[in-house]
């Protein structure tokens, strides 16, 4: 006689029970940072709870690969033009992708900006300043300080710039002596610099002026003048080379 075939039978869905050990374990699991885990596929209503809790780790575990890149090409690299990738979000995935994309525009536009200044400044370009306020946005805190410093060194160059250029004019080439240069609020490197600037202008003011008068004494026949400013160097031995002459002509004309 023959055994009739009997049906297969349908596996047998999973207590209900057993489903939320599983999903909890997997939630504990995403909640210590492990988003590798995933649900089995299954059938019914818990297969779409599976597929659901699969696909919103699948999301984490995307942006989180995402914003490694970001950060990585970003704050090790310095390309302040790269942003998150443009997905197909919704509600607050989309709205924290926008604020990290924000958060790079809000920190490269300043950056971007002193670069350009101080690009400017090591090309000898004194002219830019930083601008404080950016796409109708004012700067604010560190960003507003740096700015201000930035241009402040701007400033004390360009003045130190313009003095010590005024002052090289006026004594070196139209023979202008006594000329100083004045930069108020120079400190530290910038005053030495003015500082050497006007002593040297006030040593050549002094021994043209020394010179210039014992040749004017001894063009008028007075020889009783001789040059006494300190000197070094050339300057010395010029000094040196008068007074001789002044004193020969002298016991000259005391000869004579």
């Amino acid at each position: 006689m023959t055994t009739a075939k009997q049906p297969a039978t349908e596996p047998s869905a999973p207590e209900p029970d057993a489903v939320l050990i599983e999903l909890t374990e997997a939630l504990r699991r995403v909640r210590h940072g492990d988003l590798k885990v995933r649900l089995p596929h299954r059938s019914g209503r818990a297969g779409e709870l599976a597929d659901a809790f699969n696909e919103v780790v699948s999301l984490q575990e995307r942006q989180y690969h995402d914003l490694r890149r970001i950060s990585r090409i970003v704050g090790r690299d310095g390309r302040l033009a790269e942003r998150l990738d443009d997905e197909e979000l919704d509600g607050c995935w989309a709205e924290g992708q926008q604020a990290v994309n924000s958060l790079i525009e809000d920190l490269g536009r300043p950056t971007i900006e002193i670069a350009r200044v101080i690009a400017a400044v090591a090309r000898g370009d004194l002219s830019e300043h930083v601008a404080l306020e950016l796409d109708d946005r004012p700067l604010r805190g560190e960003y507003l300080r740096i700015g201000r410093t930035v241009n402040t060194v701007v400033d004390q160059l360009s003045s130190v710039a313009d003095e010590v250029t005024r002052v090289a004019q006026e004594v070196g080439v139209e023979g202008k002596l006594g000329g100083q240069a004045d930069v108020r609020g120079a400190a530290g490197t910038w005053k030495d610099l003015v500082d050497s600037v006007n002593t040297m202008g006030s040593n050549l003011t002094a021994q043209v002026r020394n010179i210039s008068q014992v040749s004017t004494a001894v063009a008028t026949g007075d020889l009783g003048q001789k040059i006494t400013v300190d000197a070094q160097g050339e300057v010395l031995e010029l000094k040196n080379t008068v007074n001789t002459m002044v004193d020969q002509l002298s016991s000259f004309a005391d000869e004579v």
